[in-house]
């Protein structure tokens, strides 16, 4: 009796830099649940290929020529696909963390610790969930109990306390376990109470919560101009 083997993850690469794409190709091909199926140095050219090659996840540089990767991430998502962009990037968070998220990305990895980080931030996105560091959910945070204590509730009316709540932790990157441990429920009684949210708000996948957030006004966007090719 045979069993079906899992279904890899299509990885694009996309970087400036041949020498790490390189090396991140080689880390990746050790996974045997990755697959990586493209790499471009643009984000032109990464946005062309992604229409060609649809990967589950494309990994991200910040700062390219020409489209940077804010850019890149807005028009990949705009497309609509079952495509999840995570940022892999020298840049500090407090600069371009909230910007990604506007953007659409699904997460941020730091260069330095992409060894240690990104095959586990390539399986979260490619679940459809936030990879984000403590430090970065800080940040969410911060913002979140910002707006709660302005009053800034918005669509947010329409939810019920609870969804609220599953709400503001899902956008400050926690996972269903995660978020049941600290409401004391069952990840499946979270993954209802996201479903109900997500259909009274008209969302379609978990990354969106996190745009709703920030366009809601829970998430206070920061400004931040496109990184500059270094």
């Amino acid at each position: 009796m045979s069993t079906s083997s899992p279904e890899r993850i299509r990885i694009l690469l996309v970087d400036d830099h041949a020498v790490l794409r390189g090396g991140l190709k080689a880390l990746l091909s050790l996974e045997p649940d990755m697959d990586v199926v493209g790499e471009v140095g643009t984000g032109e050219q990464a946005l062309e290929r992604v229409r060609g090659v649809r990967p589950g996840v494309v990994v991200m540089d910040l700062a390219m020529p020409g489209m940077g990767g804010l850019e890149a991430t807005r028009q990949i998502v705009a497309l609509g696909l079952e495509t999840r962009v995570l940022i892999l990037t020298s840049h500090a968070e407090e600069e371009y963390l909230l910007a990604v998220l506007e953007a659409g990305g699904s997460g941020y990895v730091r260069k330095t610790h992409a060894d240690e980080d990104l095959i586990a931030a390539i399986r979260t996105v490619s679940r459809d969930e936030v990879f984000l560091y403590p430090s970065a959910t800080k940040l969410l945070l911060r913002g979140f109990r910002t707006a709660e204590s302005a009053g800034e509730r918005g669509p947010l009316e329409e939810l019920s306390e609870r969804e609220r709540e599953v709400l503001g932790l899902t956008a400050e990157g926690y996972s269903s376990s995660e978020i049941g441990r600290k409401l004391f429920l069952s990840p499946k009684t979270v993954d209802t109470y996201r479903y109900r949210l997500m259909q009274k708000l008209g969302l379609t996948h978990r990354s969106e919560l996190v745009r709703f957030a920030l366009e809601s006004g829970v998430l206070k966007p920061l400004a931040a101009p496109e990184p500059r090719p270094a």
